[in-house]
């Protein structure tokens, strides 16, 4: 097989995942889970999708599509790359071991399909946030905590963001 292939073989649909996901957990596979649209990808997404793989055997990233991250309001120009070329970058990354994209505006569903073992997001969000209408709330707490899960959340790098270096390029 080769680096290409392997590579794509990264990249499923839920219903695939949710069959080898049920084959790892028979293996007693720890199962972290994390989201995000991960558009151009930089030093700050690295740093946080390694220490998110430290947290469990199995690391799998659900990634917005290009609808999902419209609907962010992260600005008309985005996504600058499409999904197809967001989830091979992240298919690459040695700590990423299974991609699936997402349409809906939360990754909600994929949670309650997946239930991981640990859940991760970044440090703007908390924990103790248990209001649902938060920017702060980690969508998907429930359904972890609810299965004897761990919910935690993992420091974000200053000065790196996809918002800065689109801002940069245009000066």
């Amino acid at each position: 097989m080769t680096n290409l292939q392997l590579l794509q073989q990264k990249i499923l649909p839920l219903n695939s995942l949710e069959k080898v996901i049920a084959g790892l957990r028979k293996q007693d596979a720890k199962v972290v889970f994390t989201n995000g649209c991960f558009d151009i990808l930089h030093r700050g997404h690295l740093e946080y999708l390694a220490a998110a793989s430290d947290e469990g055997d199995i690391l799998v990233v659900g990634l917005n599509s290009d609808d999902s991250v419209k609907r962010q309001n992260k600005g008309p120009e985005r996504p600058i790359n499409n999904e197809n070329s967001r989830a091979f970058i992240l298919a690459g990354l040695a700590v990423v071991d299974f991609v699936v994209v997402f349409d809906e505006d939360t990754p909600y569903n994929l949670i309650e399909s997946l239930v991981p073992d640990v859940l991760v997001k970044g440090g703007d969000y908390s924990v103790e946030v248990r209001d649902e209408n938060s920017k702060q709330y980690i969508v998907g707490s429930d359904i972890v905590l609810a299965n004897h899960g761990i919910v935690k959340t993992i420091d974000l790098v200053d000065g790196f963001s996809t918002t800065n270096i689109i801002n940069k390029i245009k000066e």
